[in-house]
């Protein structure tokens, strides 16, 4: 079952809420919130997961150009390992909210919690494949999160950070273990922390 703006007949400022990135052993969670213009649709919109990389990326500047408004947001491997992936996460969420100008009704969270807002939210489980915001918000921030581990490839070879995005792939790990942690690992992390104190003996 799918949830757009007729299901909140009284709100016409509607953001949908999506993050990246809680999985992974390095790099930030990123989160993005989208304000759609229901006279601008954007053609295509689901979960960025059920995506090709390719169609991410045209819906992604399909999103930028025809949204009434769209932030992305994160927190960093820093705030990661101080505050938990949860709370991170939420942090992420909260600043791409705070973002957006103008500033929505109402805020359509991913997933079975809200960030603290100013603003009223509702979780929606699913909500990437139910809410049409949503789904743009999941897809600007993968999009986001996987160029910025390209990048991080080129500062930090040898990790096949541009094709696992820093999950914990065999291929990580492996590297992880050969290679020891870097800056932008997550020390919180166990695989992480497990390094760590070989590299520490």
């Amino acid at each position: 079952m799918q949830l757009n703006f007729i299901d909140f007949p009284e709100v016409t400022l509607l953001a949908g809420v999506d993050e990246v990135g809680r999985g992974p052993l390095c790099g930030p969670v990123v989160a993005a919130a989208v304000i759609l213009d229901p006279q601008r649709p954007v053609a295509g919109l689901q979960d960025s997961k059920k995506l090709t990389e390719k169609k991410r990326s045209e819906l992604a500047t399909n999103i930028r150009e025809q949204a009434l408004a769209w932030c992305i947001a994160r927190a960093e491997v820093e705030e990661i390992d101080r505050l938990n992936i949860l709370h991170a996460t939420m942090l992420a969420m909260q600043r791409a909210v705070e973002g957006l100008q103008p500033t929505p009704e109402l805020a359509l969270i991913d997933g079975n919690r809200c960030p603290l807002l100013s603003i009223p939210c509702q979780a929606v489980i699913k909500g990437d494949d139910r809410v049409p915001a949503i789904a743009a918000a999941s897809i600007l921030a993968k999009v986001a999160r996987d160029r910025e581990m390209q990048q991080l490839d080129l500062l930090y070879p040898g990790y096949g950070l541009a094709s696992h995005k820093g999950y914990p792939t065999k291929q990580h790990l492996q590297a992880l273990q050969r290679l020891g942690a870097t800056e932008i690992h997550r020390r919180s992390f166990k695989p992480v922390q497990q390094v760590l104190k070989v590299q520490q003996r």
